[in-house]
């Protein structure tokens, strides 16, 4: 007779698919663990970490969005987006403007300092990138890119490419 511990035991082996190293989620979040902490050390220098560096890259690309607008573009939630633009503006990389058209809104924008930082960085960014993928070839990242981006940007609705 089974126990029901011997049960739980049966179903958790390699055998029956639960392996932790087969497990696509805690592989991507090992993953970005591994490029998010080198990118943060080699960021140190700066006083900027690899979510604020986000944060102002998205600003730097799409300068003028609102609060929540860029929470939806890093994938953040209010609270955190919030936080994140607090410490940007009290290290003077970016501003908050009265959107013209909404006072109830601001939009935000990089400062020179802001797009200088990410000028200066973007090549740290690339490098913490090469540590963490160096055992990839320029074609699987290229095929990594593309899955992520599919993982991240599902089709839209009514989208009709035959998947």
């Amino acid at each position: 007779m089974h126990s029901p511990e011997d049960s739980i035991h049966s179903r958790s082996g390699p055998a029956y698919g639960a392996s932790l190293d087969d497990s696509i989620g805690f592989l991507l979040g090992a993953a970005y663990r591994k490029v998010s902490l080198t990118l943060l050390q080699q960021l140190r220098d700066w006083d900027i970490t690899p979510e604020q560096w986000a944060m102002l890259a998205r600003i730097c690309e799409r300068g003028g969005r609102i609060q929540r607008e860029l929470g939806e573009l890093t994938g953040k939630d209010k609270p955190t987006t919030t936080r994140i633009l607090e410490l940007l503006e009290a290290k003077g990389l970016i501003v908050k403007r009265a959107d013209p058209k909404d006072r109830r809104s601001q939009r935000i924008y990089a400062t020179e300092q802001g797009e200088r930082l990410l000028a200066e960085t973007t090549p740290v960014e690339r490098a913490a990138l090469d540590i963490g993928l160096g055992a990839l070839l320029e074609e699987e990242r290229a095929q990594l890119r593309a899955l992520l981006q599919r993982i991240v940007k599902p089709r839209q609705e009514g989208s009709n490419d035959g998947r």
